[in-house]
């Protein structure tokens, strides 16, 4: 297992860290799967899902039938502030440089920045999907508890997660996410996206309970029992 502690630095210049089933030049004809953590600082039930997966994958690294990247926590800054945007007071799942990218908000927690992928942890994202060119991105948050997909291909290990867990699986979150990696990942670059939404909330001690199933199937194709 690769791990660069330093793989990005944060707006604020905090190191950001990145785990890989092999080095990255290595993997972008394979195809891996992308996964990441900690997007919103006050969602740690996402790092904590980033987390318990990473160790799954440490643990049982024989039985792992497919490449993978993933990064615990991108925004590290918001979580050690307990907050949904990052340092610079960007949402980054509206950061990113999609079509549709918006340069106004409702509401200040959704601020997309001040131009289309200005923040660097979106920057490092965004380098690093076009390094790997992931056959899916899957990326934990927690708000109400649902499974969305965006891009069909997508949608049988969305259906895994949701079964894993007992939540809905919804091909759209049910409000516009200009910016979103939705947005980025499936509208603009036609890699499907997984966005997991645990229940906001949750004990740590249960996030992992709800989609070890899930996980051991889409990483280890039924092999991690």
């Amino acid at each position: 297992m690769i791990h660069e502690p330093s793989w990005a630095r944060s707006a604020l210049g905090t190191p950001i860290g990145l785990f890989a089933s092999l080095p990255i030049p290595q993997m972008k004809k394979l195809r891996p799967i992308l996964l990441m953590g900690g997007i919103h600082g006050d969602e740690p039930e996402g790092v904590w899902l980033a987390g318990r997966t990473l160790e799954m994958l440490s643990q049982n690294a024989a039985k792992v039938r497919v490449p993978w990247a993933l990064i615990p926590c991108l925004n590290v800054d918001g979580l050690a502030a307990n907050t949904r945007v990052n340092g610079r007071g960007v949402d980054l799942n509206r950061n990113y440089p999609s079509r549709n990218w918006a340069a106004h908000a409702e509401k200040p927690r959704y601020n997309p920045g001040r131009s289309p992928g200005s923040e660097p942890e979106i920057q490092a994202v965004v380098r690093l999907i076009a390094e790997l060119q992931p056959r899916l991105i899957i990326h934990c948050h927690s708000w109400e508890p649902c499974i969305v997909y965006a891009g069909e291909p997508g949608r049988r290990d969305a259906d895994r997660l949701a079964r894993s867990s007992g939540y809905e699986t919804r091909p759209e979150i049910g409000y516009p996410t200009p910016g979103a990696l939705s947005q980025y990942g499936w509208g603009d670059l036609k890699i499907p996206v997984i966005c997991i939404e645990e229940k906001s909330g949750t004990p740590e001690a249960e996030v992992w309970p709800h989609f070890e199933s899930g996980m051991r199937e889409i990483f280890g194709d039924g092999s991690m029992r």
